[in-house]
C-alpha cells in the first residue's frame, strides 16, 4: 500500500513560492517566521520522509559525479541501503542527474525514485554512496507505482510531499495527494510567470486536479498572520472514484 501523501508549503497570499522575492513582514513581525513556522507545522504532521524533486534534491545534495570502483551485478532491482530507522529523504530523478556522495540528506535517509533507462555506472555510484533506490517505469514517470513501492518497501505511512510546483503538479495529475498543508504568509510577489504551488504541464485543456474536492481540516493563524491550512483531498461529489 502506498504511504498517505500531505503537499506541504509555505506560499504568498498570491500563491508564489520564493520567499526571497515577497514583500518583507510588517513592523514589528519577525523576519525568520517562514522558514521557522514551515518546519514547525511540518513536524505536526508526524509524516516518516518527504519527497521533493531533481532540482530541489540536487541543490541540498550538491555531490558530484564520479566513477564507481566496481560495477557490481544485478543492479536493476530495487535497492535498500542501510536505512537504520531514518526518516525518509525521497528524490524523484527520473534520468538520474543528482549525486550525492553520502546516504542522507539533512539527516534522513535519500530514496531516489529513477527511470529505468539510468546507466549502471550511475546506479553503482548510488549503491557506494549507500543511497537506496527504486524504480518508476521505464521513463521514470510511474509515480503511482513507485509510491506502491516506497510504502511497501519501506514500510511508510504517510510522507511529505515538498516539492516545486512542476513535482507538485505531478503528483496532484496522478491522484496521488491526499491533503494540503498550506501556510499562507502575509507577503506578495505579483510578477506573471513566477513559480507556484501547483505547475502541472500539460496540455491547455487538461484539467490534473479534475474529480477531486477539498474538504477543510483545518484552520490555524498563526503569530504575525500567517495562516494554516489544512485540506483532505477526496473524490468530487459524482466523480468515478479513483
Amino acid at each position: 500500500m502506498r504511504p498517505k501523501i500531505i503537499c506541504h508549503m509555505g506560499s504568498s497570499i498570491d500563491g508564489r513560492l520564493h520567499p526571497s522575492r515577497w514583500t518583507p513582514p510588517a513592523a514589528g513581525i519577525e523576519q525568520d517566521l517562514v522558514h521557522r513556522y514551515y518546519d514547525e507545522t511540518a513536524a505536526r504532521l508526524d509524516a516518516e520522509g518527504w519527497i521533493v524533486g531533481r532540482t530541489t534534491m540536487a541543490e541540498i545534495a550538491k555531490g558530484h559525479p564520479r566513477k564507481p570502483e566496481t560495477v557490481p551485478g544485478d543492479l536493476r532491482q530495487t535497492h535498500v541501503g542501510k536505512r537504520n530507522g531514518r526518516d525518509l529523504a525521497v528524490a524523484i530523478d527520473p534520468h538520474g542527474k543528482v549525486h550525492y556522495g553520502r546516504d542522507d540528506a539533512g539527516g534522513d535517509h535519500i530514496v531516489a525514485v529513477l527511470g529505468e533507462g539510468v546507466t549502471d555506472d550511475y546506479l553503482a555510484e548510488l549503491r557506494e554512496d549507500g543511497v537506496s533506490y527504486i524504480f518508476a517505469g521505464p521513463d521514470g514517470r510511474d509515480l503511482v507505482g513507485a509510491m506502491a513501492t516506497l510504502g511497501e518497501t519501506f514500510d511508510v505511512r504517510t510522507l511529505l510531499l515538498e516539492g516545486g510546483g512542476i513535482i507538485n503538479g505531478a503528483f496532484l495529475k496522478a491522484g496521488l495527494i491526499d491533503e494540503v498543508s498550506l501556510l499562507v504568509s502575509p507577503a506578495l510577489d505579483g510578477l506573471a510567470g513566477v513559480p507556484t504551488i501547483f505547475e502541472y504541464h500539460g496540455d491547455p485543456d487538461e484539467r490534473p486536479a479534475a474529480g477531486k474536492a477539498l474538504r477543510h481540516l483545518h484552520t490555524e493563524t498563526l503569530k504575525g498572520g500567517t495562516v494554516w491550512l489544512r485540506y483532505a483531498v477526496e473524490d468530487a461529489p459524482g466523480a468515478k472514484a479513483s
